[in-house]
């Protein structure tokens, strides 16, 4: 039970961020006694994905920063996130994972619904955050960029490393998560349908 709530915090992190989870998950797969990934998944570990990984999560980092920049990459993520919650519910959850060697297996395998899991939960916050981000940029000026994506990356590390360590403690700070994301887009349509002249 505990694995399925590692993965659905883990999937629910990379809506928010595609590469903290990932890159997080080889990290500690890598560096510490943590994590294990199985065989299958043990690329993420790898020197070179995890330098890629690097290099995207840096770039994510200071594009997701600008206003209108942070929108169009909000539309590009659109397909990354939720592979990266495909990738990181898989990982992340299932220990006897196998490496993907005849796709049409991996399809008829149960391994495919955890991958197709992982989508749906990463949808949620991607969808939640992509909404939001372009109500708060155009009720700040472009100012509530900068602390939105500092928020939610902070958000992604935290709930990358509690999922792994403490996976129940994480299920709570995600359900808080989410609470506060749409309480803050509910607040966003709020001000801005006053704003609106009648």
């Amino acid at each position: 039970m505990l694995e399925i709530v590692t993965g659905i915090v883990l999937a629910a992190s990379a809506g928010l961020n595609a590469y903290i989870p990932m890159l997080g998950l080889g990290l500690l797969s890598r560096f510490t006694p943590l994590v294990e990934l199985p065989d299958g998944w043990a690329w993420l570990e790898n020197g070179w994905c995890l330098g890629v990984l690097g290099v995207l999560l840096l770039i994510e980092l200071v594009v997701d920063k600008v206003p209108a920049l942070d929108t169009v990459n909000d539309v590009l993520q659109t397909v990354v996130r939720p592979a990266s919650g495909g990738i990181v519910f898989s990982a992340g959850s299932a220990s006897d994972t196998v490496a993907v060697s005849d796709p049409a297996a991996f399809v008829a395998s149960a391994q495919f619904w955890p991958f197709l899991l992982g989508i749906a939960v990463a949808l949620v916050p991607h969808v939640l955050k992509a909404v939001a981000r372009p109500i708060v940029n155009a009720l700040t000026a472009g100012a509530g960029a900068i602390a939105m994506s500092a928020l939610e990356d902070l958000g992604a590390v935290a709930l990358t490393v509690l999922a792994v360590v403490v996976p129940l403690l994480s299920l709570l700070l995600l359900v808080a998560v989410v609470v506060l994301l749409v309480r803050r887009m509910r607040r966003a349509l709020r001000a801005r349908a006053a704003r609106r002249p009648v």
